[in-house]
């Protein structure tokens, strides 16, 4: 294994830990917006006023009670999304695609019976996924229905893509796919695939799997580099427009694309990952600091994106 130096990966513009919680995090997010993105059904309302299009949420359940009482909403469901409210790393999350004879079948095919569907309900609420052990919510939503672009693309799961947006400016993107490994999430940690995505353009310019860079999707075998996400310049405006939704400086918008609704925002991240700069083989430092020597900022999305798709674009 090669050791790179700190000295090397400051001179490739890569933004280390402590950099991007000093300089970044604890410089441009203010504590007190914090909630906002880290109870994802605090993001979902807030992201409604703003009109910015979520997932539609469809029951809520806050007490081990209100379990009991959902049988008649998901009869009326034929494919869901269960997942804490204050979660991390996806944990816990789970996509049922389909019921089938009184059980449950998740996007990786798993076949899940109704008593253990309730206890992981109860485990939600608990708190056993929350990100101090409190007592959690559990967020039932639409299941997002995987576009034809990334059919090939993704196993079972719905791809999503994680743009860093600093002062509400689209600077890196990276599109994820699930795995069998990954057991249809879209996670790197937990087995994803990250594909860096060119910010001019949405088409795909490297990818890593398990920090390992690869040109084919380890389950279907399909050529990575032929992506191009469509609609692009739209979902930069998307992500763009959530710096104004949550007043936060340096976040992590995290968009999927529903076959039929189009893009959509999943969730915020107060404290993106790292990662992002390798699958895109680039650092984030030169790029934060452009937008940081901006003297008029832009006041709009769109003017936003345009600053961005000019400067950085085309690898």
């Amino acid at each position: 294994m090669k050791i790179i130096s700190p000295c090397s990966l400051k001179q490739s513009g890569i933004l280390g830990i402590n950099s991007r919680n000093r300089d970044y995090i604890a410089r441009y997010n203010k504590r007190k917006y914090y909630p906002y993105v880290d109870d994802k059904l605090k993001t979902k309302l807030l992201a409604d006023v703003h009109g910015i299009p979520v997932p539609a949420l469809k029951s809520i359940i806050r007490t081990q009670h209100d379990i009991n009482l959902l049988d008649p909403v998901l009869s009326e469901l034929n494919g869901f999304a269960v997942k804490p409210s204050r979660g991390s790393g996806g944990k816990g999350i789970w996509i049922i695609k389909e019921q089938k004879n009184g059980s449950f079948i998740k996007s990786s095919g798993a076949v899940i019976s109704k008593n253990d569907f309730k206890r992981h309900l109860s485990n939600i609420v608990a708190g056993l996924y929350s990100l101090n052990g409190s007592p959690d919510v559990v967020i039932v939503e639409d299941i997002i229905r995987i576009s034809s672009v990334f059919s090939d693309y993704s196993y079972e799961g719905v791809p999503d893509i994680r743009i860093i947006v600093f002062k509400g400016y689209p600077v890196m993107a990276m599109l994820r796919l699930a795995t069998r490994v990954s057991d249809g999430k879209a996670n790197l940690h937990q087995g994803a695939v990250g594909v860096g995505i060119d910010i001019a353009t949405g088409s795909a310019v490297n990818a890593v799997w398990f920090s390992k860079t690869i040109t084919r999707h380890p389950d279907s075998d399909n050529d990575i580099r032929n992506i191009k996400i469509p609609g692009w310049k739209k979902i930069l405006e998307l992500a763009s427009g959530c710096y104004e939704m949550s007043g936060l400086g340096y976040i992590g918008a995290d968009i999927v694309i529903d076959k039929t609704r189009g893009a959509q925002l999943l969730e915020l991240n107060a404290r993106p990952g790292l990662s992002i700069q390798v699958a895109n083989g680039a650092g984030l430092i030169p790029r934060l600091k452009l937008i940081e020597s901006v003297q008029m900022p832009f006041g709009s999305a769109k003017e936003r994106v345009r600053f961005s798709i000019r400067n950085f674009g085309n690898y």
